[in-house]
C-alpha cells in the first residue's frame, strides 16, 4: 500500500500530522476519522521525506515530525537489526510483502519507517526488493543490494539477510573499537592544548612581569617562553584563524583525487599507524569479499563492490588491477601477492581457499585473524598512548615552571 502523509484536526482541536500506509486517500480518511481525527489535506509520502516535507510550504505541519526526521536520522545499528527481524520472518515462512508491513508497523524511526514503506509498496508493485532497496541508497548500500538480489535469485533471501545482519553487526562492532580506542588520546590533546594556551596567554605573563625591572640577562628559555606568550596574548584570535584554515585546506585537498591519492599512500608507510591502517581495510575488505561470496554474488561483482570498503584508493587500485588480470585467468592470490600491498599470509590463505574450493571460508578466516589482531593492537597503542601524553603534558608544564623558577633562583643571593 502507498504512504500518505496527512494533517488534520483531532477531537480536542488539536492540529496533527504523520505518515500512514492507506490504499487510497479515501480509506486514509475513514481510518483516521475513526481515531478521532479530521484530515484536511493529504499528500503521497516520499521515501526519506517527512509529512512535513511532503505537503506545502507552510501548511501547518506539526514540527517534531520534521525535526525528529531530519536530525534523527538513519542509524546502521537499525538497518542491521531492521535485516535480522526481516530474516526471521521470512524463515518462518511469512511472504516478503506481509514481512515489510509487519516491520513497517513496529519500526519508530519516522524516516526509515518511510523507507520501509516505500519499499513494500515497490514490491506490491511487483518489484524485486532488491530494486526496491537501490532506490535508496543513502540507507542501502551497494553491498547490500548485491546481496539481496544473489539471494533472491538463488532463491535463498532469509540466509542471506542473515549473512547481512551479521556483516553489519561485525562492521559496527569493529568501528566503535577503532573510534572508541582514538576518544581518549584525541580528548587527552584537546585538554592539554587548552591548558597550555590557558597558561600561556593569561598566567605565564603575570607571572614574567617580575622581571621587567631586572637588568639581568634571562636564560634563553625564559626568553623564549615570553615571546611565545606575548606573541599568543597578542595574536591569538589570527592564531585560531590560521588553525580554522589550515584544517578547512587539509581537508579540501584531500578530498581531491591528486590530493586523496598522495594521503592515502603516505598513511600506508606511516610508522605504526601505516601497517594499522592497511590491517583494518585488508580485513574489512576479506569479511565483505567473502560474505557476497557466500551470498551467491558473482566474483567479479563482489571483487568491484568489496573495493569500496577499503577506503583507500591505493589498494582500490590493486583490486582494479588484480580483477582486471582475474578476468584473463589469473589466480586471485596470484595477482594480489604481486601487489606487494597484501601480506603473504593473506595470499597464501587465499590460495588455499582457492584450491579446495572454500575461498569464501578462508576469507571469513582472514577477517577474523585480523580484527582479532586489529584489537589487540588498539588495546596496545592505547596503553602506551596514555602514559606518553601524560609525561608529554608533564614535560610541557615542566619547561615552564622551570622556565619561571630559574631567574628567580639567580636573583636570591642578590635580594
Amino acid at each position: 500500500m502507498p504512504m500518505w502523509a496527512y494533517k488534520g484536526v483531532d477531537s480536542r482541536g488539536k492540529q496533527v500530522s504523520g505518515v500512514k500506509d492507506a490504499d487510497t486517500p479515501k480509506a486514509l480518511r475513514g481510518v483516521l476519522r475513526r481515531d478521532g481525527v479530521l484530515v484536511t489535506d493529504v499528500a503521497v509520502a516520499r521515501a526519506g521525506k517527512t509529512a512535513a516535507s511532503s505537503m506545502k510550504k507552510g501548511s501547518g505541519i506539526n514540527k517534531d515530525v520534521d525535526i525528529g526526521a531530519i536530525f534523527g536520522g538513519v542509524k546502521k545499528t537499525e538497518i542491521a537489526a531492521f535485516t535480522r527481524q526481516l530474516a526471521t520472518l521470512l524463515k518462518a515462512g511469512i511472504p516478503l510483502a506481509e514481512s515489510l508491513g509487519a516491520l513497517f508497523e513496529q519500526i519508530e524511526n519516522p524516516r526509515l519507517k518511510s523507507v520501509v514503506g516505500e519499499v513494500r509498496s515497490r514490491v506490491n508493485e511487483g518489484s524485486s526488493l532488491a530494486d526496491a532497496l537501490g532506490k535508496h541508497p543513502r540507507h542501502f548500500e551497494s553491498v547490500f543490494v548485491s546481496m539481496v538480489k544473489a539471494g533472491e535469485t538463488a532463491g535463498n533471501l532469509d540466509q542471506v539477510l542473515v549473512r547481512l545482519a551479521d556483516f553489519m553487526e561485525s562492521a559496527i562492532k569493529q568501528r566503535s573499537k577503532v573510534v572508541g580506542a582514538m576518544i581518549y588520546p584525541a580528548l587527552m590533546a584537546v585538554i592539554a592544548s587548552i591548558v597550555m594556551a590557558v597558561l600561556m596567554i593569561a598566567v605565564v605573563p603575570k607571572i614574567t612581569t617580575i622581571y621587567e625591572d631586572t637588568d639581568k640577562v634571562l636564560p634563553w628559555n625564559t626568553q623564549l617562553l615570553i615571546w611565545v606568550s606575548a606573541m599568543l596574548g597578542a595574536n591569538w584570535i589570527y592564531v585560531v584563524v590560521l588553525v580554522v584554515l589550515a584544517v578547512i585546506g587539509f581537508r579540501t585537498w584531500r578530498k581531491s583525487p591528486g590530493g586523496r591519492a598522495v594521503w592515502d599512500r603516505m598513511v600506508l608507510y606511516l610508522p605504526v599507524v601505516g601497517p594499522l591502517a592497511r590491517q583494518i581495510a585488508i580485513g574489512r575488505f576479506a569479511r565483505t569479499f567473502g560474505t557476497m561470496l557466500a551470498s551467491g554474488v558473482p566474483l567479479l561483482r563482489a571483487m568491484d563492490v568489496s573495493k569500496d570498503i577499503l577506503g583507500n584508493v591505493v589498494l582500490m587500485k590493486v583490486i582494479d588491477g588484480a580483477r582486471e588480470q582475474i578476468q584473463q585467468g589469473e589466480s586471485i592470490a596470484a595477482t594480489l601477492k604481486r601487489s606487494g600491498y597484501f601480506p603473504s599470509v593473506v595470499t597464501h590463505m587465499i590460495a588455499v581457499g582457492e584450491r579446495a574450493g572454500q575461498l569464501e571460508q578462508m576469507l571469513t578466516n582472514v577477517a577474523d585473524a585480523y580484527d582479532a589482531d586489529t584489537e589487540t593492537q588498539l588495546t596496545r597503542m592505547t596503553a602506551l598512548l596514555e602514559p606518553l601524553m601524560i609525561v608529554v603534558m608533564g614535560g610541557a608544564v615542566a619547561f615552564i615552571v622551570f622556565s619561571i623558577l630559574m631567574p628567580i633562583m639567580d636573583m636570591n643571593p642578590t635580594i
